[in-house]
């Protein structure tokens, strides 16, 4: 039990610029140094927000780097896990809508 314990509280490093820290943002993962959620930045990434774009938003917090390093970890995570994850046919949101 006390080992389970000292795991969650320790950080964790994800990447090179992604780290989990129970002790910021509740343990999810952010970038190194800071207190952005790699969520967020995924979130900005799928809405078609420019990566330069992303980056001034973040008064420069994080880089294109760290952006990419994360685009690769979900993409990495999505290959991984797909098989997981089912949309059944009337559940379906309209794209085109």
């Amino acid at each position: 039990m006390a080992k389970r314990n000292l795991r969650q509280s320790e950080k964790r490093t994800i990447g090179r610029f992604v780290v989990a820290d129970p002790a910021i943002c509740h343990g999810k993962p952010t970038f190194r140094d800071t207190r952005i959620l790699v969520a967020d930045v995924l979130e900005q990434v799928s809405a078609g927000i420019a990566w330069e774009t992303i980056i001034d938003e973040w008064r420069g917090q994080v880089s294109v780097n760290a952006i990419a390093e994360a685009v690769r970890m979900a993409s990495q995570a999505f290959c991984d896990h797909s098989t997981e994850y089912m949309v059944t046919e009337g559940s379906r949101e309209r794209v085109d809508g």
